[in-house]
């Protein structure tokens, strides 16, 4: 159930509100919005009535909501998400572009990377310090040493960092160096994962599950919001199909779909969609066209030799006219960038 307050309501009015849903042993999420304040109840099992808080001062309405996803349903709450990061915006009107290598190689391969995108345009940048490889002597990535160079890049370009956390014990290491913290598409229905990072303090970065429906994806980013971290920004990155043309069948449907079920941001990496870099553009422009907050894109100054995903990471001078491109496509889906 959704408690919707009164324009004006006064903070002891909502803290009224709140006591009486935790009495009858139910959890309170005051969900602040641009024009009121509106207080999701989770935990009950059966409808509850919704004259028992009607009846209250400063409330104007009680709406039963009836997904299974409460807290991240556009019945909740039904103006979009807009999630701020070091004055970058993810949401809203803004378009974000985040780019980087697949894995910190080293602090050399992550600068250069990083100056490159920054010029081009990126306004976040990505990077992975613990890699889930599916072969176990494939390159599982840097750590802890990945992480310092990451706080070292922004330091330098003063680019937000996205950065995967691989399971419950790296969330801390990662909350101390980086401000995104990613889960990554294996990762999506890993719940005491998702449990733990639900108690950050940082924003969250959700893949699709390489089989998952969008259900089952929004089910993943209500576990986040139920612990309180509602600063949440879904990503589709491709889904498993009999096609063999593409690494991955990137689902640009999900894009609207998400936007009417959902007020949180949607953004998609075509670099995982597709394996291969010369379809990352089209896809990334098409993923504009139909409504995503913004794409995630590998770059890497030598892809050749990159120790993860080589094939699908852009020259930095594609992704240079790519974000040209972008810049021009904007405007005619009425975005800004």
């Amino acid at each position: 159930m959704l408690i919707v307050m009164d324009k004006g309501v006064t903070e002891r009015e909502i803290r009224s509100v709140i006591e009486r849903i935790e009495q009858l042993g139910f959890k309170a999420n005051p969900i602040p919005g641009a024009q009121r304040v509106a207080i999701g109840i989770t935990g009950n099992q059966v409808p509850l009535d919704s004259e028992e808080f009607e009846s209250m001062p400063g409330v104007k309405e009680a709406i039963r909501v009836t997904k299974p996803y409460k807290l991240v349903s556009r019945e909740m709450k039904s103006e979009d998400t807009v999630i701020s990061v070091r004055g970058r915006q993810v949401g809203g009107r803004e378009l974000a572009i985040i780019a980087g290598p697949c894995a910190v190689e080293s602090e050399d391969q992550a600068f250069a990377i990083a100056e490159l995108v920054a010029k081009a345009g990126a306004n976040f940048f990505r990077g992975g310090a613990f890699k889930p490889r599916t072969s176990p002597y494939s390159f599982q990535g840097l750590g802890e040493p990945g992480l310092k160079i990451l706080a070292k890049v922004r330091e330098q370009t003063g680019l937000p960092i996205v950065t995967e956390a691989m399971d419950a014990e790296s969330v801390p290491l990662v909350e101390e160096y980086a401000d995104v913290i990613q889960i990554g598409a294996r990762n999506m229905q890993n719940f005491s994962l998702l449990k733990r990072v639900g108690k950050s303090r940082l924003p969250v970065f959700l893949k699709r599950g390489i089989s998952a429906t969008l259900d089952e994806l929004l089910m993943s980013a209500e576990y986040l919001a139920s612990e309180g971290n509602y600063r949440i920004m879904l990503c589709e990155r491709g889904v498993r199909t009999f096609s063999d043309h593409a690494r991955n069948t990137l689902d640009l449907s999900v894009v609207p779909a998400v936007k009417h079920l959902s007020h949180l941001p949607i953004m998609v990496d075509p670099s995982h969609g597709t394996g291969r870099r010369d379809r990352v553009a089209p896809l990334a422009r098409a993923a504009v066209a139909v409504g995503s907050d913004g794409i995630m894109v590998e770059v890497h100054d030598h892809p050749e030799r990159a120790l993860s995903d080589g094939p699908q990471a852009m020259f930095p001078d594609q992704f240079a006219e790519l974000v040209k491109e972008i810049r021009a496509l904007a405007p005619l889906v009425s975005r800004v960038f």
